[in-house]
């Protein structure tokens, strides 16, 4: 049988946190919605992100590792991304549930090819259904719809997010414990080229939903 792959744990635990802090901010969010149907969808997003926390908590223990222990060293650095990106409504909300999480997503995919066998089976089962992705964006269509000038002042927050996201890259590299350099690389691509892959997909999910670059 191989041995535990120590990146894949610290991968582990940097995603499992982020999944804990994103059912937090969706359940919050949920309050925002203007009816009971589109709160009822951001709740069920946030129901999807605990069940996500609860399989990578599972995978880390049969690794042998603590959830706690391997999350401890991107605490700081991911709620730091959250504390400075709270929405002050819902189409901030739901613009950034479109922005962050496909960030994320965006960058989970393009690593995991640096796993093997059913570690990388489980970190492609934790990126977003796309249901929830479509749904988003075509919440942030119907704000800019029901009020044009709503189309500028999202696109600055999108463009915010994504320069906080990209920062907030930077604190957890400088969090890690070189998981993510090594699964870079195994994943054959080097750190500046990602955030330019992470950059322009960024811009065409801008597109899609109807927002400036």
């Amino acid at each position: 049988m191989p041995a535990p792959d120590p990146a894949a744990a610290d991968l582990f635990g940097l995603v499992a946190y982020g999944e804990l802090l994103a059912f937090d901010r969706l359940a919050a969010d949920a309050r925002l919605a203007p009816d009971l149907r589109r709160r009822a969808a951001l709740s069920e997003m946030a129901a999807a992100e605990i069940a996500h926390y609860r399989w990578l908590a599972d995978r880390l223990g049969a690794l042998g590792v603590a959830p706690e222990e391997a999350m401890a060293p991107y605490v700081e650095a991911l709620r730091a991304y959250h504390d400075s990106t709270e929405p002050r409504d819902w189409a901030e909300a739901v613009t950034k549930a479109y922005v962050g999480d496909a960030i994320t997503d965006d960058f989970l995919r393009r690593i995991a090819d640096g796993l093997a066998g059913p570690d990388r089976a489980l970190l492609l089962d934790v990126l977003h259904d796309s249901r929830y992705v479509e749904f988003a964006a075509a919440e942030i269509r119907a704000a800019i719809g029901a009020d044009p000038s709503a189309a500028g002042r999202l696109s600055m927050w999108a463009r915010r997010l994504l320069g906080e996201a990209l920062s907030q890259a930077g604190r957890v590299a400088a969090a890690d414990r070189g998981a993510l350099v090594a699964l870079i690389g195994r994943a054959g691509v080097d750190v500046p080229a990602l955030l330019r892959e992470l950059t322009e997909a960024h811009a065409a999910r801008m597109s899609a939903a109807g927002l400036n670059n």
